[in-house]
């Protein structure tokens, strides 16, 4: 049986939705799952992991701030100890910052945002969006370490009984870079790779104040939704880069995705086309985005948007 290394991310000691997955697509290939973690809140969550599909599960301890390379140094070497044939992290901002230089030590090429995964032979084989989307690649690697991210809701967390086995290692202390602070979301705030539902805005709605129409059909989904923007937003400063979908921001895969006024350019294509279901709000009959829509609306968003919040918060509070 393989092993494969996965980098967990967490905060308030619980794993993160996007790790909770990657360790999924781990479990799913029928190999011996091992996690590594670093950080405040690192042991605590490394405890619950078990549940996760997780045999053991490596703590760094002994560094009060993150350092990406120092980190990567740090999983390398698990990966070494373990005689691991995989190595997995998500598709997150730290785990595309991570990933990279493990496999860099491994003397792996990384293949990114994957959205499948399968055990083949002694090593492993994905299948990732290719051309900004327009083509499916399947990838495989003579590598020593296979090496891949997971992209966010794609993958199903696995449902396991076990119970990990909890292990500290010192990690390297110092780094060529380091994280000296963190801005925290308002609480209560999904991260749009991580929400089921994304609620994306474009130039369509003419203003910053406007996307309080979207705030409002987030929050009828109950907590569920993420607002989203596109690269012209966020460019004019209507909205937070954290919150652009795109070839440039980030790559969203959510059960549902509302486009707003985004007239579909292959660049904003390349961040939300994988997504399991597509509605397009536009008042432009002929946008791009209909074309990748599975329901498309021609009106005026500031119509069509306020009527859709009323009938989801009607079937929301029926259900």
């Amino acid at each position: 049986m393989s092993t494969i290394v996965v980098f967990v991310e967490h905060s308030g000691g619980n794993a993160r939705r996007a790790s909770l997955e990657c360790l999924g697509a781990a479990h799913a290939t029928g190999s011996t799952v091992v996690a590594v973690l670093t950080g405040e809140g690192a042991a605590d969550c490394a405890a619950t992991l078990g549940a996760a599909g997780v045999s053991k599960a490596v703590v760094l301890t002994g560094t009060e701030s993150f350092s990406p390379d120092a980190t990567a140094k740090d999983v390398a070497a698990v990966v070494q100890e373990q005689g691991a044939k995989g190595f997995l992290a998500a598709a997150s901002a730290t785990g595309k910052d991570v990933a990279p230089r493990v496999a860099a030590l491994c003397d792996a090429v990384l293949f990114s945002d994957c959205t499948t995964l399968r055990a083949e032979g002694d090593s492993f084989a994905v299948t990732r969006p290719w051309l900004a989307g327009k083509a499916i690649a399947t990838c495989g690697s003579s590598a020593a370490v296979f090496c891949a991210t997971t992209r966010p809701n794609v993958f199903a967390p696995a449902q396991a009984d076990g119970t990990a086995e909890v292990m500290e290692k010192p990690a390297t202390i110092g780094g060529k870079t380091t994280v000296t602070a963190i801005e925290e979301k308002p609480a209560g705030k999904l991260d749009v790779q991580e929400a089921p539902v994304v609620v994306s805005g474009g130039r369509g709605l003419k203003d910053a104040e406007s996307f309080a129409i979207l705030e409002n059909l987030a929050a009828a989904f109950g907590g569920r939704a993420a607002v989203g923007a596109s690269r012209a937003v966020v460019d004019a400063g209507w909205r937070p880069h954290a919150e652009q979908v795109g070839q440039t921001g980030k790559v969203v895969a959510p059960q549902l995705y509302i486009a707003v006024g985004i007239s579909g350019a292959i660049q904003h294509l390349a961040g939300m086309r994988t997504s399991k279901t597509i509605v397009a709000i536009n008042k432009d009959a002929d946008a791009p985005i209909f074309k990748v829509a599975d329901y498309g609306i021609v009106g005026d968003a500031f119509e069509v948007v306020p009527a859709l919040t009323e009938a989801i918060q009607a079937a929301v509070k029926d259900a």
